[in-house]
């Protein structure tokens, strides 16, 4: 099956809205992590004079503090969870990739291949191979885009592109 290439603006487009999503999702966490940074200085703010010794306040400032490592770990973890959902998003609709494939075997390697992951777009845009293991280093996902697969289903179909058919019309 020949994959047909598609236009170079279209590539752009796709490419653009890929990224421009992930751009707009790491816009909202940066957000809603400083709202809720806000959120702590205002309600939470510790009060530490520079030469006064008061042992009362401690619990205080120990409470701020704990706020603010608790908030630096939800944000890392709202980043880590943009990426995360981006990679497993199709390049073409951003629809997440379902259908997790395993392919290859340790015990028959040579036949057929190392073990995987396959992930497949729900409307047939490509799939997304990752690596089960990674010994050589970090191994980037590998996508491979597919045709336009609702094109050859519904084509018309041709004269004599039968198995039976000889190309030969019968006069009646």
């Amino acid at each position: 099956m020949r994959v047909p290439s598609r236009n170079i603006t279209g590539q752009v487009k796709a490419h653009a809205l890929y990224w421009g999503f992930l751009a707009a999702k790491l816009a909202v966490a940066v957000a809603l992590s400083g709202g809720i940074l806000w959120f702590i200085n205002v309600f939470f703010t510790p009060h530490t004079p520079l030469f006064h010794l008061n042992r009362y306040r401690f619990a205080r400032d120990l409470a701020y503090t704990t706020l603010g490592g608790v908030w630096f770990l939800m944000s890392y973890g709202i980043l880590y969870l943009a990426f995360w959902d981006q990679r497993y998003r199709c390049r073409t609709c951003l629809r997440r990739l379902l259908m997790p494939v395993e392919t290859g075997s340790w015990s028959h390697m040579l036949r057929l291949g190392r073990p995987a992951m396959e992930y497949i777009c729900p409307y047939g845009h490509g799939t997304l191979n990752i690596e089960e293991l990674k010994i050589a280093g970090a191994i980037p996902p590998d996508w491979t885009e597919h045709g336009d697969i609702w094109s050859e289903l519904f084509a018309a179909p041709t004269t004599g592109s039968g198995p039976g058919d000889t190309g030969k019309t019968e006069d009646r």
